[in-house]
């Protein structure tokens, strides 16, 4: 298949293109975690993933000065970490990025929910969007374990700070509603945190992939 043709197929489906970037970081990433770049890689991947999702609020109804004016601190903050090695930065960073991908999510779902009919597009926004959700709380999850030590625990090491994947592992199982696996959250504030997830998971799927289905449904009756 040829550049241009992938191109053409990614103008056509820009959310794909999200997807497929944020599903690799979660598989790549932690080949890298325990290295001495990590905090830098994680820095950068963290920019490509902000500047995507950006342009994926670009296409909704919502306004892009809003979603501009929450995502270019984020990157400044995740470039300062990245060059200058600056961890006093990452509970702001963690804020910041969480509330962009709250919008980016927020505004992939107007996007889905303005049509009556469903575009490829839109399934794989999706995707796009749950994950958006899962990298959301992975990053309250990582601001709550900076300003409460301790609040997440797992059967390995149970006192130790829980790394990116095991909070992301521990976001992906509570938006989907399969169980918490070994990490746990141990205070109430993180407890909350972790009903809200699953809560917002239980909506999204019951709402908003419920109605896609069904569109998709009556489009291949009709």
């Amino acid at each position: 298949m040829s550049s241009l043709h992938l191109m053409a197929r990614a103008q056509r489906n820009p959310c794909a293109v999200l997807l497929a970037v944020q599903l690799a970081g979660l598989l790549l990433y932690p080949f890298v975690e325990r290295t001495p770049l990590a905090q830098t890689v994680l820095g950068v991947f963290g920019i490509a993933v902000l500047l995507l999702a950006l342009m994926m609020v670009r296409r909704s109804p919502w306004l892009t000065g809003a979603g501009a004016a929450l995502a270019v601190p984020a990157i400044a903050l995740l470039a300062l970490q990245a060059i200058f090695d600056m961890p006093q930065l990452l509970v702001w960073s963690a804020l910041l990025e969480a509330a962009f991908y709250f919008y980016a999510a927020g505004s992939l779902i107007a996007y889905m929910l303005a049509d009556r009919s469903a575009s490829t597009d839109e399934l794989f926004a999706a995707g796009a969007t749950f994950t958006l959700l899962a990298w959301a709380f992975t990053n309250l999850f990582i601001a709550a374990q900076i300003l409460q030590p301790g609040c997440f625990i797992a059967a390995v090491n149970p006192q130790a700070p829980r790394t990116w994947s095991e909070l992301m592992y521990l976001s992906f199982a509570l938006l989907s509603s399969t169980g918490i696996g070994d990490v746990v959250p141990v205070t109430v504030h993180a407890r909350a945190l972790a009903s809200a997830e699953m809560f917002a998971g239980v909506m999204y799927l019951a709402t908003v992939v419920s109605r896609l289905i069904g569109l998709t449904l009556v489009q291949h009756r009709d």
